[in-house]
C-alpha cells in the first residue's frame, strides 16, 4: 500500500499507532519551553500536574515541543510566576490565581474564593458559561493567556494548634491561609499569612502561627502538619473548588502554529482532569492513616460558619462598588452559582446526603 493512501484510511490515531507521524508533525519546528510552578515538587498531585501536561505536549508533538517544569524557587519565587511569565522571563506557569489578589482581588476568581464555585461548577462555567472568556479579557493586560488546569476539589479547614470551639476562638488567630480566604479571616477576627506550601511546616511547628491549611489529607499528610497541629477542621469554606491555571505569555503563544496552540489546550485539559482524579483517589486513604495517627476531626461550629458567609458577602458587596474589573467577572460568577446551586440542591447534595448516611 502505498504510503499516502494509508495515511489517508488510517485517520490520525491510527497512523500514530504504527509509527508514522504524519506530515503535519514533521512539518512543525523544535521547541523548548520553560514552566515555573509555584509548587514544591514533594507534592507531587498538585506539582505532578504541570509534569503531567508536559509529558503530553511532548508525546502529542512527537517529540518536538519540549517543557522543562521546575519547581517553586527554581527559577523564581512561588510567588513571582504571574511576572515572570508577563515579563516573559519563562513562557508559561502553573499557579493558584489567587495567589496574586494583592495585586487584583480579581485574580482569586479564576482560582477560589470563599463561598464560591465547587470544583464542578467551576469547569462547568469555564468552559461552558463566560469564565474562561471573562478571565482572559482581564489577564490580556498581564500579557497572559490562561488555561485551567487542575482542581483539588473541596479542601479541608487546615490544621489548628487549639480548638476551634466558637467564633471568639478565632479572634487573633495567626493563619497560614491562601489568597482570597485573608481578606474573610480578617473580617472574623483572624490574622491572615500568606506563606508558601514548602514554608508552612516550620512556621507553624515553630508557633509563628497558629494555624495552617493546605488542600487536603494526601499532601497534607505529606507535609507532616499533623506532627505539629493535632486539630484538623473542615470544610474549606475558602475553596469549595480551588482550580489551578496555566499562565502562557501571549506573545509566546501566539507565535505557536496552530497545532502546538491545539495541543497544549488538550494537555492541560488532560492535566485538569487527571489532578482532581488523583486527589479524589489519595485522600481516602490518607484521611485513614491521619486518623490513626491521632489526628482529631472537627466541623467548624456554626457560628464560624455564618460569620465568614457574612464577611464574605461584605467584601464582595465593597468589590464591586471599588473595583469594576472584580464587578465585571463576580456578577456573571455570582448568577452562574445562584443557578448551579439550585440545580446540585436537588441532585449531587441528595443523591450524597443519601450515600453518605449509610454503612456501606
Amino acid at each position: 500500500m502505498e504510503r499516502r493512501s494509508f495515511v489517508q484510511g488510517a485517520g490520525l490515531a491510527g497512523v500514530l499507532a504504527a509509527g508514522m507521524a504524519p506530515a503535519i508533525v514533521h512539518a512543525q519546528a523544535n521547541i523548548r519551553w520553560r514552566l515555573a510552578s509555584s509548587f514544591p515538587k514533594a507534592l507531587d498531585t498538585i506539582f505532578g500536574a504541570a509534569e503531567v501536561m508536559a509529558k503530553k505536549v511532548g508525546e502529542m508533538s512527537g517529540g518536538k515541543f519540549q517543557i522543562s517544569v521546575h519547581a517553586g524557587g527554581e527559577l523564581m519565587p512561588p510567588f513571582g510566576v504571574l511576572d515572570g511569565v508577563a515579563n516573559a522571563t519563562v513562557e508559561m506557569a502553573h499557579t493558584a490565581p489567587y495567589y496574586f489578589f494583592g495585586k487584583d482581588p480579581t485574580y482569586a476568581l479564576d482560582c477560589a474564593i470563599p463561598f464560591g464555585l465547587n470544583s464542578r461548577q467551576m469547569t462547568a462555567w469555564m468552559y461552558e458559561g463566560n469564565g474562561l472568556k471573562l478571565t482572559r479579557e482581564f489577564y490580556a493586560k498581564s500579557n497572559i493567556i490562561n488555561f485551567p488546569m487542575g482542581n483539588t476539589g473541596a479542601q479541608m479547614g487546615g490544621w489548628y494548634r487549639k480548638e476551634i470551639k466558637s467564633l471568639a476562638d478565632v479572634k487573633g488567630l495567626k493563619m497560614r491561609i491562601g489568597g482570597f480566604g485573608g481578606k474573610v479571616l480578617e473580617r472574623i477576627g483572624g490574622v491572615p499569612q500568606n506563606i508558601p506550601g514548602g514554608e508552612i511546616y516550620q512556621a507553624l511547628e515553630k508557633g509563628t502561627i497558629d494555624a495552617a491549611e493546605w488542600v487536603g489529607p494526601y499532601d497534607d499528610l505529606k507535609l507532616g502538619f499533623n506532627k505539629v497541629a493535632p486539630n484538623y477542621y473542615y470544610p474549606g469554606w475558602w475553596e469549595g473548588g480551588p482550580q489551578l491555571s496555566l499562565y502562557v505569555n501571549s506573545k509566546a503563544y501566539e507565535g505557536l502554529s496552530a497545532e502546538y496552540k491545539a495541543i497544549i489546550e488538550s494537555a492541560a485539559a488532560y492535566a485538569h482532569v487527571e489532578m482532581q482524579a488523583r486527589y479524589d483517589a489519595r485522600n481516602p486513604a490518607a484521611l485513614k492513616t491521619l486518623v490513626s495517627q491521632g489526628t482529631k476531626l472537627f466541623r467548624f461550629p456554626k457560628d464560624v460558619m455564618e460569620g465568614a458567609f457574612k464577611g464574605a458577602m461584605e467584601v464582595y458587596a465593597e468589590l464591586n462598588a471599588s473595583n469594576p474589573a472584580w464587578k465585571k467577572i463576580y456578577d456573571d460568577y455570582s448568577n452562574f452559582r445562584r443557578d448551579a446551586n439550585l440545580w446540585f440542591r436537588f441532585t449531587e447534595s441528595g443523591f450524597d446526603d443519601f450515600m453518605q448516611s449509610q454503612k456501606l
